[in-house]
């Protein structure tokens, strides 16, 4: 048997390969929507993707599995459990839908499917035998967004994101029921996760690639708690706030998206700009002097966990970013499902579009008769929970350009937002002077800057 995982840092998201090194047919499972490490794998080890298969309809990142028809020829393998409102849709006629209890055969591989619903409705986990091996002993099991190294998926995107209201409690019950699946697993069944440290998919994922069912019994909150109502309330508590582009992920993966390829896209420094703009310049550079309207996301590691907060899925792109980066950039925006970069201006000939700017300031300066002053705090909820300045309203970094927001100032006046460290606030100022908040002042340094001065 081969195996191999894939990790995708700038989603954490993990994907998986695995082949029967007799027959030469390979399984990819829950694949990333950029299939090039994939195929650069599977060619150089020889093997067909026979099959593509995923754990549930993901909401977090744009999944790869139709793809995987198109361009390897891949059969299909989709759940068919979960309610009407939870159903694949337009798959090719050759697809196999999944029930409870199945087996997928991959050369002398086998796949047994067992359904553990409760961070989706559909979701299913494959739990691997290596017969070619000559064993009869399960090795590990596929999990998803089921269970993961320390922590269990969260049940909540449905009405959090997808806006299904009551699916919550419901989908903690589920989980509890679906824990009680493993109870006749053995401890060093392995456990092969969909996700890592970092995702929002759970509030304590670690940073372990795998695990062991039996460290997890020993170790994970979810395998120790027997009283279902405690179980509940701790799982639906704290959970981070879910971007944006989930509820769009959520459709998307369930009726498909076209195939994906590399384009042309223009560069230049046109009149009129096209759609929606993102600059991806650093935050100092940017606050100096940018387009007004622009979103700053600095392109480093964290790019697209932010970016996914404020795509509108419906405007074609401009992007002020270096032109060398186009390739990437088009694959960074189609994991979460966005294909329609425009136009790249290059970054050093942003200035003819300058029309703004903002203040950095530091802490010191803000917590000068800071009760005074309208403060805006763009941390997430767990943290100003865990501390904040007295008077300073809070809404998170990511909700400023949602509909339902509310930002308790007015826009001609001076507000100074911060974060924890300074990076969410940079990219909140941006988003403020394009909201028509015209004085704003980024606290660098955050909230650890000022606990220190308030010491």
């Amino acid at each position: 048997m081969f195996f191999k995982q894939f990790f995708d840092e700038k989603l954490s998201q993990t994907s998986y390969m695995v082949a029967c090194q007799k027959t030469k047919d390979a399984i990819i499972i829950d694949p990333s929507r950029v299939l090039d490490e994939y195929k650069e794998e599977a060619d150089k080890q020889g093997y067909k993707i026979t099959y593509a298969t995923e754990t549930h309809i993901h909401a977090d990142f744009a999944s790869g599995l139709r793809d995987a028809g198109r361009k390897f020829g891949s059969r299909l393998l989709v759940s068919d459990e979960g309610d009407e409102n939870w159903k694949y849709e337009n798959l090719p006629d050759d697809a196999i839908y999944l029930k409870d209890g199945d087996t997928i055969k991959v050369g002398n591989v086998e796949l047994k499917v067992m359904h553990t619903p409760g961070h989706t409705p559909e979701s299913i986990t494959f739990v691997l035998t290596d017969r070619g091996g000559g064993s009869d002993e399960p090795m590990g099991m596929f999990t998803g967004d089921f269970l993961f190294v320390g922590d269990i998926g969260r049940p909540d995107l449905l009405e959090e994101a997808a806006k299904m209201e009551g699916t919550t409690e419901l989908g903690a019950k589920d989980m509890f029921k679906s824990l009680k699946k493993l109870e006749s697993y053995p401890d060093f069944l392995q456990i092969w996760p969909g996700h890592g440290a970092g995702s929002p998919c759970g509030k304590a994922l670690g940073a372990v690639p795998l695990s062991t069912l039996g460290y997890e019994r020993q170790n994970n909150w979810a395998l120790k708690e027997t009283d279902e109502e405690r179980f509940v309330k701790e799982l639906v508590s704290d959970q981070p706030e879910p971007p944006n582009h989930f509820s769009h992920m959520k459709k998307v993966n369930k009726e498909g998206l076209p195939e994906f390829n590399l384009k042309e896209v223009i560069v230049g420094t046109p009149e009129q700009l096209p759609g929606q703009i993102f600059d991806l310049r650093s935050k100092e550079t940017f606050a100096e002097g940018f387009k007004k309207g622009s979103i700053n996301i600095p392109f480093n590691d964290k790019f697209l966990q932010f970016a996914g907060w404020y795509v509108d899925f419906d405007q074609p792109m401009t992007l002020i970013a270096d032109p060398e980066n186009t390739e990437q950039l088009q694959k960074y925006f189609a994991a979460i499902g966005f294909d329609d970069i425009a136009l790249i201006i290059p970054e050093d000939k942003v200035d003819q579009y300058v029309d703004a700017s903002y203040v950095n300031v530091q802490p010191a300066e803000l917590t000068a008769d800071y009760e005074n002053k309208n403060i805006l705090d763009v941390r997430s909820k767990s943290e100003y929970e865990e501390g904040n300045l007295k008077n300073a309203a809070h809404l998170q970094f990511g909700q400023l350009m949602s509909d339902d927001k509310i930002v308790p100032f007015d826009k001609e006046d001076n507000i100074y937002v911060h974060c924890q460290s300074g990076v969410r606030s940079a990219i909140a100022a941006s988003v403020l002077k394009a909201e028509g908040y015209d004085n704003i002042f980024n606290v660098e340094k955050g909230y650890n800057g000022i606990k220190n001065e308030l010491k």
